[in-house]
């Protein structure tokens, strides 16, 4: 009921509203400012073709390499072709993607870096860096950055500070 009202009230006397609204005189724009473009002279003078310049810089050839580049791309041919099989998989394909059967040396799963660096958090006396990246051909400074870096989780169950709080039972 309160939509037809209100409506009523928008539409009322509509078309004289609009006729007032187009008959009213409308403001006059301002003048433009003069522009300050260049002289067409200097617009020639930039757009023309400096013939001497022009074979100068044809004559230049440079080859450029990055050494770095080279060095990489030498360690990927010769690793490429090597894989190792996977200590350690999830069950079942894992959210739904293809099964992984091998990977590449000096590479880890998901699966593989969490089952190591928890065994590594649990028992570090058995699992060093050392043994981890020898089980799964890994370089020991990367097998260092993954255990500085990738932490995973841990559940921590922190008591109440009062003995009368109430806390969830497992069931």
């Amino acid at each position: 009921m309160g939509s037809r009202v209100a409506r009523m009230f928008r539409n009322f006397n509509l078309e004289n509203r609009v006729i007032r609204e187009i008959s009213r005189e409308k403001p006059r724009a301002a003048p433009r400012h003069e522009s300050s473009a260049p002289p067409s002279e200097v617009v020639d003078t930039v757009n023309q073709k400096n013939d001497p310049l022009l074979s100068l810089l044809r004559s230049v050839y440079v080859e450029s390499t990055d050494p770095a580049a080279e060095a990489s791309k030498e360690v990927t041919e010769g690793k490429e072709g090597e894989r190792r099989p996977l200590r350690y998989s999830l069950p079942g394909g894992a959210y739904g993607l293809a099964e992984l059967t091998d990977v590449p040396r000096g590479k880890l799963t998901i699966a593989e870096a969490l089952k190591a660096l928890s065994s590594h958090q649990q028992h570090p006396q058995t699992w060093t860096l050392e043994k981890i990246a020898q089980e799964y051909s890994l370089d020991l400074k990367d097998t260092k950055a993954l255990a500085e870096f990738f932490i995973p989780f841990q559940v921590k169950i922190i008591p109440p500070k009062s003995d009368d709080a109430r806390q969830i039972n497992a069931s």
